[in-house]
């Protein structure tokens, strides 16, 4: 097979650059194989790390394609770009990883005192500490590289350590000085982790409800979870909001395929309506009835990822009800976010389904191709939160004219940093509005109110819902 490395050496390379092999290995071949191969019979002065081979100890990781993998772990492909993970390089494949290891914190156990580990301290430490400091997630965090943020794993090591009695630090304050609120929750770090470490769960929104209950949470998310508790929405009301516009049920054109209660989520309800009434047309087309209890709140996404929690109860309490009572057992949700909370953090009697999800999954009418170029961002609370990614391409693909798609990165809307860290939303805005130029589209699609403000912001494109773009597609036809 054919593969292509990033080569470099200090010592007579001004810049990088790519050179391209041609190798034997066996089937199956993993990278660590490939490369081997490279060094054995091509150049032996190819420069990499490697140890285990066993996918225990996290020296090999490198990037494939884009991605951050662990090259004794990755089966190779013909074509495949091999380059080193997105730190700073020593030479060819081997980064500088001391600065990183320097910012984990150690165990600070005081003297003359004994502490001990209960079985419950230990049962919350273990999701945390399978760590082998590969430093994928370091690699890939969209947050690092604009921000004082040191990084997922970092945040990982300070959450095992406050959940251990024999440590002595305060680590909350030491999170919060190492960018605690910096983290937008995209869970990029979860998808390239080998061992699947929920960092953002599991580590980042439990430091944050710590901070929470000292009063340290930024002025921003205290002021927004005040709202939540006094009207049970994360937005003021400023005009007439959608549950105030639509009946209770709203019925089909033509036969009836399908019922779902649906949840408007805050935005939606009061700020961007016009895409959920284009989505109420866009379900009457495809046959699908509708039922709208007025009694739904805010899911709580904004004080979980925040970690001001403590009312989340009483919401989840409060839409359950809305739901149950209204006799549904499926619950269409058209934002991002209020999907994945919904799904992850809230345990539901009924089925909670994406609208891209449930058109492809029943069938849905083709509609008129609409002209312009289009693009798709992955919303990372559908993409990740919710593992949907084909269903909105297929839609898009039959009704935009040209469509371009585009690798999956977050705008840094979400995890509060937009209203508490606008400044750092901004920048890693910016590296998504570069990545959208590329595609050369006239529009941006996507299934997320604040992905949709803030690639606005930050693009000066427009951005549209896919429910509005289907609707023009069927009023042109």
């Amino acid at each position: 097979m054919k593969v292509t490395v990033s080569r470099f050496d200090p010592a007579c390379d001004a810049d990088p650059h790519f050179e391209t092999y041609e190798v034997a290995v066996a089937d199956k071949a993993r990278v660590l194989n490939v490369l081997d191969a490279v060094r054995d019979t091509k150049d032996a002065t190819l420069a990499y790390r490697h140890c285990c081979r066993g996918g225990q100890c996290g020296s090999c990781a490198i990037r494939v394609n884009g991605e951050p993998v662990l090259a004794c772990m990755q089966e190779a492909a013909d074509g495949d770009v091999i380059e080193p993970l997105d730190l700073p390089r020593i030479r060819d494949l081997v980064t500088d990883i001391a600065p990183v290891i320097a910012n984990l914190a150690w165990l600070n156990g005081a003297e003359n005192v004994c502490s001990f580990v209960s079985h419950d301290n230990v049962e919350e430490i273990k999701p945390l500490r399978e760590c082998i400091e590969c430093f994928s997630c370091i690699s890939a965090c969209p947050a690092i590289s604009v921000s004082e943020y040191k990084g997922p794993t970092i945040m990982r090591q300070e959450q095992r350590l406050n959940l251990d009695p024999r440590d002595k630090t305060d680590r909350i304050e030491e999170a919060i000085e190492k960018g605690l609120f910096s983290c937008t929750t995209c869970h990029k770090c979860v998808e390239v982790c080998p061992k699947e470490i929920e960092t953002p769960r599991k580590a980042v929104e439990k430091l944050r409800a710590e901070a929470a209950k000292r009063g340290l949470s930024l002025p921003a998310h205290k002021a927004l979870a005040a709202l939540i508790e006094k009207t049970g929405r994360s937005v003021e009301r400023k005009e007439p909001t959608f549950l105030e516009r639509v009946p209770d049920v709203i019925e089909p054109y033509g036969e009836v395929r399908a019922t779902v209660g649906f949840f408007v989520g805050c935005m939606f309800n009061g700020r961007v309506i016009q895409p959920a009434l284009d989505a109420m047309e866009v379900l009457k087309i495809n046959g699908i009835r509708v039922i709208i209890p007025k009694e739904q709140v805010c899911c709580g996404s904004p004080l979980i990822r925040t970690g001001l929690s403590g009312f989340v109860p009483e919401l989840s309490r409060r839409n359950i009800d809305a739901f149950v009572k209204a006799g549904v057992d499926t619950v269409l949700t058209i934002c991002a976010g209020c999907g994945s909370t919904l799904k992850n953090d809230c345990k539901t009697p009924f089925r909670v389904v994406d609208i891209t999800e449930l058109l492809c999954e029943i069938g849905f009418v083709k509609p008129e191709k609409v002209k312009g170029t289009y693009t798709y961002h992955d919303p990372c609370h559908l993409l990740r939160g919710q593992g949907i990614s084909e269903q909105p391409r297929e839609l898009l693909k039959a009704t935009a004219e040209n469509f371009v798609d585009m690798q999956a990165r977050c705008c840094g809307a979400g995890g509060g940093v937009k209203s508490g860290q606008p400044e750092e939303a901004a920048k890693i805005g910016a590296v998504r509005a570069e990545m959208v130029k590329k595609t050369g589209a006239d529009f941006i699609v996507t299934v997320c109110p604040f992905c949709e403000f803030h690639l606005h912001q930050v693009t000066g494109l427009p951005v549209k819902n896919i429910a509005s773009l289907m609707l023009e597609g069927y009023n042109k036809k």
